[in-house]
């Protein structure tokens, strides 16, 4: 690995660190049922092939971290259940906090979005 790369891959992990959470509010936040984890890593997986599938890198062992970190912080509840084919299920739900924290990530995302967007045409500076 060049060094390039090993820079671009730092970059790319601490960008990411911070939209995972956002991404999977928002996620659960348009679900009209609750989801277990392989559900919501399909729903990313689909979502990067229709884009550009290394814009958002999102690995299915980071989301079970994450998920657990917001049902701590009260912005998700689960509950398990059973299935026919394996294991137990996790299934995930969005609480009232969490829809009142996505609204707050949602505009400062935009904000941080435009801001950066003007920088890199050289409007700021």
């Amino acid at each position: 690995m060049s060094e390039y790369e090993a820079i671009l891959r730092k970059f790319q992990k601490e960008l990411n660190a911070g939209t995972v959470s956002l991404v999977l509010l928002s996620i659960l936040g348009r679900s009209e049922e609750p989801l277990y984890g392989y559900q919501i890593a399909k729903r990313i997986e689909a979502a990067l092939h229709v884009r550009d599938a290394q814009a958002a890198p999102i690995k299915q062992g980071t989301l079970y971290p994450v998920l657990r970190s917001m049902e701590e912080a009260g912005l998700l509840t689960s509950t398990v259940e059973p299935s026919v084919s394996g294991p137990p299920r996790k299934y995930y739900s969005i609480t009232q906090s969490g829809r009142a924290v996505l609204e707050q990530w949602k505009d400062a995302w935009s904000r941080t979005r435009d801001f950066v967007e003007a920088a890199l045409e050289g409007d700021v500076g």
